[in-house]
C-alpha cells in the first residue's frame, strides 16, 4: 500500500507552524475499545503512520478492527545539498500529520486488553513521540 497523502490541497507548500498546545479535537475514543494517545506535540510522518498500521495489523493477525485517527495533510519541503540561499522554497519531500498532546492516534476493537496493550507497544516504537495506552473503561472512570 502506498503512503498516505491528500488527493488535492489548496496550497502546494505550507509554513512550518507552531507545535505547542493541546489538541482541540480527537481527544476521546470514538470508535474502538482501546486507543493510543499522544503525550507530546510533534509531527508524525506518513511513513511512521504506515509502519504503525503494518505493525498493528500484523499483531492482530486478521482479528479485531483498527482505526487511524490521524492523516498526513501537511507538506514538508527540503532543499538540495548544493542549493544557494535565496533560491526559493524547496520541493515537497514528504507529508506529516501535526499531532498535539491529548490526540488519539489509533483505535482498536474486538480483541482482549492484553493483546491490545502489546499491539500498541509495538506501534509506539515506530513513533517519534511519547504515547499512552487508554481504554474506554478508563475514560468512563475519570
Amino acid at each position: 500500500m502506498p503512503l498516505l497523502l491528500p488527493k488535492r490541497i489548496k496550497y502546494r507548500k505550507a509554513f512550518r507552524g507552531k507545535r505547542r498546545g493541546m489538541a482541540k479535537g480527537g481527544v476521546r475514543l470514538a470508535f474502538g475499545e482501546f486507543g493510543l494517545k499522544a503525550l507530546g506535540n510533534g509531527w508524525v510522518t506518513a511513513a511512521q503512520i504506515e509502519a504503525c498500521r503494518v505493525a498493528i495489523s500484523r499483531s492482530l493477525a486478521r482479528g479485531g478492527k483498527v482505526w487511524l485517527r490521524i492523516f498526513p495533510d501537511k507538506p514538508v519541503t527540503t532543499h538540495g545539498q548544493e542549493k544557494p540561499m535565496g533560491a526559493g522554497k524547496g520541493m515537497v519531500d514528504h507529508w506529516v500529520a501535526v499531532v498535539k498532546r491529548g490526540r488519539i492516534l489509533f483505535e482498536i476493537d474486538g480483541i482482549p486488553e492484553m493483546l491490545a496493550r502489546e499491539t500498541f507497544r509495538l506501534a509506539a516504537c515506530k513513533l517519534s513521540l511519547k504515547t499512552r495506552f487508554i481504554s474506554r473503561k478508563d475514560e468512563l472512570g475519570t
